[in-house]
């Protein structure tokens, strides 16, 4: 089996007091769900609401918090809002945790 570090090592990095999360959305989807990864570099996320008002991005962030077990106000799509390609910070945490939490879904 490859290590988590090396089959996840473009998806997060530690980024201004937490870790970034590289992830690709595609809304409107039956169920929220990540499936797997998108490419070497960022976790393929489906949400099931569509990409108006800022919907997808609330769904994304809240569903990463929750699989993250981490507060909701703590994970924040910081880039690529309006994007397929986001990229989320989780405050407050240390990067091999979040790889840790993440790998088995991937």
């Amino acid at each position: 089996m490859v290590n988590t570090e090396t089959r996840t090592r473009g998806i997060a990095r530690t980024y201004k007091g937490g870790v970034l999360v590289r992830l690709r959305v595609a809304p409107g989807a039956k169920k929220t769900s990540v499936k797997g990864l998108y490419g070497k570099h960022a976790v393929k996320l489906s949400v099931a609401v569509p990409p108006v008002d800022g919907k997808a991005n609330a769904e994304a962030e809240r569903f990463l918090a929750d699989l993250l077990d981490v507060p909701p106000s703590d994970v924040t799509v910081t880039h690529g809002s309006s994007s397929r390609d986001k990229s989320v910070l989780v405050r407050g945490e240390d990067v091999k945790e979040i790889l840790g939490r993440l790998e088995p879904l991937l």
